[in-house]
């Protein structure tokens, strides 16, 4: 639906809901019902993209909220363990099963905070979007370990070997988001020593992932009305960032009467949107997804009298880069050419 960003892309969260609960049954259970009621109950959370809130900007802040807060969560998982015990004839493992799709449900969101969206995970106590933002939301190198330990199980029928394998695809796509944290932080400390090199004194810095990839990074920084956009490989020659400079839209900011769409993509984003003009109407984009000037999460939401006047129903009219550059300048600045962004 309009408005609403994928999780953790859906193979990723199908390969590790059927992954734990492998796992966790092990040989108590056929492999197949332990992989299939896990990659259940791993797509479970995400059907709250069915549920249209009203428009585009609710739709998109509102997702990943109640069926990704670990509270609800471990609610809805001891009824939903019973009914997996009792359709698959094994009431007596119904602990067992529980534990197996608690841990599938909790999991979940765990992957999906580690993104850049923003997570609920303290619902009903708080409504905060959390986001890591040290992985992107499509990352073959994390599923790809999933995918063949699960298949290698499944191939052996619950053998030692197979469910061995399952668990080392477990350990390895656990170990590579350990590594794009540590990865992320070394850039951003770059960030932060060419910051000051510059003389900048940022109000927040975001560092996170390019498209499909660890090796890539995309520095947002926000400093006195303007964001500063630049990129850093880890195989750059030389340990600094180039930033480009925008306008955020202060003034417009200040001309805008209230509208609840603005706030609240205001307080989503942590502060890192613009405000832009596009012919008679005002736009407000989220700067952490996408990189200049093509934002997935752009919306109209004012059109541009004296003073503006908002819209009766907010627009998305989210931009997508031109794959036939972008995908080409992804692959060589990620290999350390020092070439500018496609704009």
């Amino acid at each position: 639906m309009a408005g609403r960003m994928p999780a953790m892309d859906s193979l990723s969260q199908l390969a590790l809901g059927a992954a734990v609960g492998v796992a966790v049954m092990g040989r108590r259970t056929a492999v197949w019902k332990a992989a299939a009621w896990g990659a259940v109950a791993g797509t479970l959370p995400d059907l709250d993209v069915l549920i249209d809130h009203g428009d585009p900007i609710r739709n998109m802040v509102l997702h990943r909220a109640e069926t990704h807060a670990p509270f609800w969560l471990t609610l809805f998982s001891l009824p939903f363990a019973a009914l997996v015990a009792r359709l698959s004839g094994e009431w007596p493992l119904w602990r067992r099963w529980w534990l197996a799709m608690w841990l599938v449900l909790i999991t979940h969101p765990l992957l999906d905070a580690m993104t850049v969206y923003g997570t609920q995970l303290g619902l009903p106590f708080t409504d905060h979007p959390y986001g890591v933002a040290s992985v992107f939301i499509i990352d073959p190198l994390y599923t790809v370990p999933l995918l063949i330990g699960g298949i290698w199980a499944l191939a052996s029928r619950g053998g030692g070997r197979g469910l061995a394998a399952n668990a080392i695809g477990l350990a390895v796509s656990t170990a590579y988001l350990g590594w794009t944290y540590v990865a992320q932080q070394h850039v951003e400390d770059i960030t932060r020593a060419s910051l000051a090199q510059q003389g900048l004194q940022a109000e927040r810095i975001l560092v996170s992932p390019t498209a499909f990839n660890s090796v890539l990074w995309r520095v947002l920084v926000v400093e006195g009305g303007h964001y500063h956009e630049g990129f850093y490989s880890l195989l750059d020659a030389s340990p600094t960032v180039t930033l480009d400079r925008f306008d955020q839209g202060a003034s417009l900011a200040r001309e805008l009467p209230p509208i609840d769409g603005v706030q609240r993509i205001m307080a989503f984003s942590h502060g890192f949107y613009k405000l832009h003009q596009d012919g008679s109407r005002i736009l407000i984009s989220d700067l952490r997804m996408g990189q200049e000037p093509a934002y997935t999460f752009t919306f109209a939401v004012a059109q541009r009298n004296s003073p503006p006047v908002p819209l009766a129903r907010v627009e998305q009219v989210g931009m997508r880069p031109d794959l036939s550059r972008a995908l080409p300048w992804l692959w060589h600045r990620a290999w350390g050419e020092p070439l500018p962004p496609p704009r």
